[in-house]
């Protein structure tokens, strides 16, 4: 197998993978694969190269987008409707067991949760915090 489909083949799981996640670090691991690909294919002998350039095209991109991503943030007029979700009623879908996650309706989303106590499917939650894609829920009622 080409030095080049290896390097296709990374990039393809880390992509795969961030598409699950969503933080985006593994989005830059993947084109940084990509580019270790590109190298690969103009010049296959060369290993040690092409581990450096895909390392810092991934570098690279984690840092410079962090300043950009946070510029955009604080910019006026950006809204966040994931912080929105605090405070809000939902109805558990699939049951919540402290220490496992269950599936809860927030709205038209659905959302992976936890929560301290057990919930039984149908049972209406407020959510209390939010994560990147798993929020924090308790029984409604519990907290007014």
């Amino acid at each position: 197998m080409d030095v080049w489909a290896l390097w296709l083949i990374i990039a393809g799981v880390l992509f795969v993978v961030e598409m699950f996640t969503f933080t985006f670090y593994l989005l830059w691991l993947s084109i940084g694969a990509l580019a270790g690909g590109v190298a690969a294919i103009l010049f296959p002998e060369a290993i040690f190269l092409q581990v450096v350039v895909g390392s810092f095209v991934a570098l690279g991109l984690t840092v410079f987008t962090k300043p950009l991503a946070a510029r955009l943030r604080s910019s006026r007029g950006f809204k966040d409707t994931g912080t929105e979700i605090v405070g809000r009623q939902g109805l558990v879908v699939e049951p919540i067991v402290p220490g496992r996650y269950g599936q809860v309706k927030v709205g038209g989303d659905t959302w992976s949760a936890t929560s301290t106590e057990a919930l039984g499917k149908d049972q209406k939650v407020i959510v209390v915090k939010r994560g990147t894609t798993i929020i924090e829920v308790e029984r409604w009622g519990d907290t007014y």
